[in-house]
C-alpha cells in the first residue's frame, strides 16, 4: 500500500505544528508555501494549515487539502525525512486544480532538493 497516508505520516498535535512553524525553513510558490523542519522524524510527515483568512470558502480549503494529500502520498518516498507544514496563500482557493497540482509539484520538488 505505497499510496497510504497513515497517522505516522501526519503532523497531528499543535506542538508539532508550532515547532515546525517556529524553527523551520520556508519554501514558497505563488499559491502555496511550506515550512520544512528536517531531522525530526524518520520519514516525511505532512501537516496542513489552510486558513479561512487565505481561502475564505470551505470548499476551496477542502479542495486544496485533498490535492495536497494526494500529491504528498504520491511523492512521499522521494521526500527527505522532515516535517512539512503546508500553507495556502491568497488566491489559492480560486486557482484551477491543474494550477494547484503544478504548484504542489514545484513545492515538493523544492522540499526534496533542500
Amino acid at each position: 500500500m505505497p499510496l497510504a497516508f497513515p497517522p505516522r505520516a501526519r503532523l497531528r498535535k499543535p506542538r508539532e505544528f508550532q515547532a515546525v512553524l517556529k524553527q523551520g525553513r520556508r519554501v514558497q510558490e505563488k499559491l502555496l508555501s511550506a515550512v520544512v523542519l528536517a531531522g525530526t522524524a524518520s520519514e516525511a510527515r505532512l501537516g496542513l494549515a489552510i486558513s479561512a483568512k487565505s481561502v475564505p470558502l470551505a470548499t476551496g480549503r477542502n479542495r486544496i487539502k485533498r490535492l495536497a494529500r494526494e500529491t504528498f502520498r504520491a511523492r512521499r518516498a522521494a521526500l527527505p525525512a522532515a516535517d512539512i507544514v503546508l500553507q495556502a496563500r491568497a488566491g489559492a482557493g480560486a486557482a484551477a486544480s491543474s494550477e494547484l497540482r503544478a504548484a504542489l509539484d514545484r513545492l515538493f520538488d523544492k522540499v526534496a532538493g533542500h
